[in-house]
């Protein structure tokens, strides 16, 4: 196959030239900016298509990261300017009477970074174009087609103009509505959890207590938190008020979901966004379609709850991205990209079901519902395993990977920033290699791996740990041993790294 080869319209004639990208990526929110820069950096070249007009918006919805995608910002150089735009909250309040304590998180960053979207996107986009990603605005997909040696793109341009990209994969992270999940007929089953949620960006006459909050009462539903600007961002919802989408909302109704859920509205003045909308629940059944994947929101959508949509699709990125660059350099070959699938859609539908459920507790109206959500509060409060469970899940450090029968208990587990002689794991992953780490007695084995240096970083424990462990770029161990030989590192370097 030569994925170099590709087809781009001119005016009025149609020729074949030599395109540099094998990879195109749909959509240019946070998923398909960290999935391009990653196959960037990896030395893939890769083209991302946007419909929307060269801009960042001031005006999104997500707002908080997790610890779990606060450690892939880390492996690629981001975390420390991401922290530096938001604020960190080490603890928050659920139903007023859950406090959810971060600090034991077992994570460098044990806390919660609220910060709007677009900053991600800033530094996400800052590093796409550093990595060399060519970006192309207004341009919407029109048609797909995928034959055995790749995929052809129908794209409509500025004016209209129709043209016709060719790559060797395409990636839709172009949202709920996505075209290139359209285009491969996939469905996308679910429905609509709740209509007529409010969201604002307001300035308060008075500090809240706890800076993170959440509490139903009632039927009505909200939640605040501080961007670290001055601004606070509220989302409510309000039983009594389904109405569509487009019904106009000011900040009088913002006011009285926080009146009703929290007992006053801290002297809300000064919105300087206002939206509604209301939240799904779907999933695609399949993440992959021959040569045509999907991530982010294309693949899953759910409700706020949580905080979890963005990362989620970050964490979606980050897994891809490494596997797809192992394709196409021949490293792999390509049912490595359904491990893609296998890994990523049983979390998703797991953030489908703990989202979901959230926002039911707090939807609940019905005597009976308010006893399970009081309850179910109380329990958490007093069972910590159960506390951890549920952190775990919602920070994203809690999944892991399912392992071949057989594999030491580590497979598919996440990897923390554990101490290595020369620094701390998350740096020695930047550059999207695989890290290998040996006891320091394996010093004298330095052409362990010498034939892979370009996609495989070497390293010792700072402890006198024997175990030797090969992390996968995306930070979740591949494979280890309790005790290896050179032979036996070799052979699982052969089999992961390629």
């Amino acid at each position: 196959m030569d994925s170099t080869t590709g087809i781009t319209g001119t005016t009025g004639t149609t020729e074949t030239t030599r395109t540099p990208a094998p990879v195109i990526v749909v959509g240019s929110g946070p998923t398909g900016l960290l999935l391009a820069g990653d196959l960037a950096t990896a030395g893939v070249p890769v083209t991302l298509v946007e419909k929307r007009p060269h801009e960042i918006s001031n005006l999104s919805r997500a707002f908080v990261v997790h610890a779990r995608t606060l450690e892939q910002l880390d492996a690629r150089g981001l975390a420390e300017d991401v922290e530096a735009a938001g604020r960190t909250l080490d603890s928050l309040r659920l139903f007023t009477r859950l406090d959810v304590d971060l600090t034991t998180l077992p994570s460098r960053f044990n806390h919660l970074l609220v910060i709007p979207q677009y900053e991600v996107e800033k530094a996400l986009e800052r590093r796409a174009v550093a990595a060399g990603v060519q970006f192309r605005y207004e341009s919407e997909v029109t048609g797909l087609t995928q034959d055995a040696d790749g995929v052809t793109l129908e794209v409509s341009g500025s004016g209209g103009k129709a043209e016709t990209l060719r790559a060797a994969y395409v990636v839709g992270a172009d949202g709920m509505r996505s075209a290139v999940r359209n285009a491969v007929g996939l469905p996308f089953p679910g429905r609509s959890v709740i209509r007529s949620i409010v969201l604002a960006d307001v300035k308060l006459a008075e500090e809240p207590e706890v800076v993170f909050t959440a509490n139903a009462v009632r039927g009505v539903f909200a939640f605040l938190a501080p961007f670290g600007d001055g601004y606070y961002r509220v989302f409510g919802w309000h039983h009594g008020r389904n109405v569509s989408d487009d019904e106009p909302v000011d900040l009088d109704e913002i006011k009285e979901i926080a009146r009703i859920a929290f007992g006053r509205d801290f002297g809300m003045h000064d919105a300087r966004w206002v939206s509604r909308f209301h939240s799904d629940e779907r999933q695609a059944p399949a993440y992959r379609v021959g040569r045509v994947l999907l991530a982010g929101d294309a693949a899953h959508v759910h409700s706020p709850a949580g905080g979890q949509g963005l990362n989620t699709g970050l964490q979606d990125a980050a897994n891809l991205s490494w596997k797809l660059a192992q394709v196409v350099h021949g490293h792999a070959g390509p049912r490595l990209l359904d491990t893609y699938q296998a890994e990523r859609h049983p979390v998703g539908r797991s953030v489908l079901r703990s989202s979901g459920g959230l926002v039911r507790l707090g939807m609940a109206r019905r005597p009976w519902t308010r006893a399970l959500r009081s309850a179910l509060t109380g329990f958490l409060k007093t069972a910590a395993p159960a506390r951890r469970r549920m952190v775990g899940q919602i920070t994203g450090i809690g999944y892991k990977y399912a392992a071949p029968r057989g594999a030491h208990r580590l497979t598919g587990t996440r990897v923390p920033d554990v101490a290595l002689q020369s620094g701390r794991l998350y740096e020695a992953l930047r550059g999207g290699r695989f890290v290998l780490i040996t006891p320091q007695t394996f010093a004298s084995y330095e052409d362990l791996g010498a034939a892979r240096k370009d996609r495989l970083a070497r390293e010792h424990w700072a402890s006198d740990r024997r175990t030797a462990v090969l992390v996968r770029p995306d930070g979740y161990v591949a494979w280890a041993a309790d005790t290896a030989e050179p032979a036996a590192i070799e052979a699982a370097l052969a089999a992961h790294v390629g």
